[in-house]
């Protein structure tokens, strides 16, 4: 028994056609085809790893022990900050805006989070009013 194998033939395609033979060959009256280009972003957060849980639950700080980690206040200012370590911070009271180096964008943590800033962050911290965290700097496997 005999098989029979076919395959299309591209005798006429060529990629140096010029914009106006493309536009001129695919356009149909009445028509208008267009490629609307969309750009995906993700949330800055996932860019620079850095992890937030927002209003995070008596136990869940009860079992981290928040209560034992140190304060750090500050009233309104620009502080530059770059993270040499992990370090897990609860905001008490406040917010901050953290705009990474080289972003024109922010992250605004508020009190009730609790945001985990990886080692080798750097970044500007700003702050509009009286701000007050507890911190830990954690070690690998910590969590």
């Amino acid at each position: 028994m005999a098989s029979v194998f076919m395959s299309p033939t591209f005798s006429s395609f060529s990629t140096k056609r010029s914009i106006k033979e493309c536009k001129k060959s695919h356009s149909i009256p009445g028509k208008h085809h267009t490629v609307k280009a969309m750009r995906v972003e993700k949330p800055l957060e996932e860019l620079y790893n850095v992890r937030v849980e927002r209003k995070v639950s008596p136990e869940r700080l009860a079992k981290l022990g928040v209560s034992r980690w140190s304060i750090w206040k500050t009233g309104k200012c620009k502080l530059p900050w770059d993270w040499h370590i992990d370090q897990l911070v609860y905001i008490e009271e406040g917010e901050v805006r953290v705009v990474p180096e080289g972003s024109q964008h922010f992250m605004q943590f508020v009190a009730g989070d609790l945001v985990h800033y990886p080692k080798w962050f750097e970044a500007d911290l700003f702050f509009n009013s009286f701000y007050q965290e507890r911190y830990s700097f954690r070690a690998y496997g910590d969590d």
